[in-house]
């Protein structure tokens, strides 16, 4: 079963802040645990929690108070004055509020935290039935997937959401930028969102992402009938501690989830590295996207 994500106010700029930071505590204080044999029920009794609740710390998930991370570094024997005032400081950096949270009042139920997940990852798979991915949508392509699910918010309310899209869209514009592979399927691009000129525009910068270096953009095309991963969109995500688990983020209508269990991720691993075989090679990607872009020419 995945983990119900709880939407926060933890707010951060791209590619640093929070998430980053609650990772890296988390996983120190997970290596200093288990250097002392202690189990997670017992590091939580000690904070007046539950072994589950150091579990969502150690892997990063919730925020610290500073007077947990204490008495768990009292009951990790961590003496030195040095490092434990390093760890209890990375503890209130990592409570600091960010980038989102001027958007919090029109972001979807969860997806502060999915946000602050992408932002800290290294690399980023996802496959989409829909919709042109999120991190790779134009401006006007985005403004009509919004007027979609809200056809009577203000003007204003729209702009807020596209510019919350392009700001999200920084975290591929970093010196450290992740790796994004992206699989879509064909009818994302034959779905005439916004009109024949929407979609030109939208083609031609899917044809500039696809030839960025930390880009692989693959499409399934319809020839390769059913495929593994037919069942609905989603996002796998890496991070660049090696000891946290990959996490796979499914948004729904009305809620989001991710699983971290390695179980639930190897079955959307697996389904991943099937659609990419089915897919087209990225080689092929521009040529493909350069008829289509010609077919809706004809027909603008």
């Amino acid at each position: 079963m995945g983990s119900q994500v709880s939407t926060s106010s933890q707010e951060e700029a791209p590619g640093s802040g929070p998430t980053v930071l609650r990772i890296l505590l988390g996983a120190q204080l997970r290596r200093l645990r288990e250097h002392k044999g202690i189990s997670r029920e017992d590091a939580g009794w000690e904070i007046r929690a539950s072994g589950s609740k150091i579990s969502r710390m150690e892997l990063g998930r919730v925020s610290f108070k500073e007077r947990d991370v204490s008495d768990l570094l009292t009951l990790y024997d961590v003496t030195d004055q040095k490092e434990r005032e390093a760890l209890i400081s990375l503890a209130h950096q990592a409570n600091s509020p960010g980038w989102w949270h001027h958007f919090g009042d029109i972001l979807p139920p969860g997806f502060q935290s999915f946000l602050g997940l992408e932002s800290a990852s290294t690399l980023i798979r996802t496959y989409e039935i829909q919709f042109v991915p999120g991190l790779l949508q134009t401006a006007d392509y985005a403004r009509e997937i919004m007027l979609l699910g809200h056809p009577d918010e203000k003007p204003e309310e729209l702009d807020r959401r596209v510019a919350l899209r392009l700001q999200r869209q920084q975290v591929l514009a970093r010196p450290d930028a992740p790796q994004l592979w992206a699989v879509i399927d064909e009818a994302v691009l034959r779905r005439p969102i916004g009109g024949a000129e929407v979609m030109k525009a939208q083609i031609k910068s899917l044809i500039a992402a696809s030839r960025m270096p930390h880009i692989r953009l693959q499409i399934i095309p319809f020839l390769s009938g059913g495929h593994a991963a037919a069942g609905g969109s989603f996002t796998i995500l890496r991070f660049p501690e090696p000891d946290l688990p990959d996490v796979v983020w499914v948004e729904h209508l009305t809620s989001s989830i991710y699983l971290d269990k390695r179980e639930d991720v190897d079955v959307y691993a697996i389904a991943m590295e099937r659609v990419c075989i089915e897919a087209e090679p990225p080689s092929s990607t521009a040529e493909i996207l350069e008829k289509l872009l010609t077919e809706i020419g004809r027909v603008g």
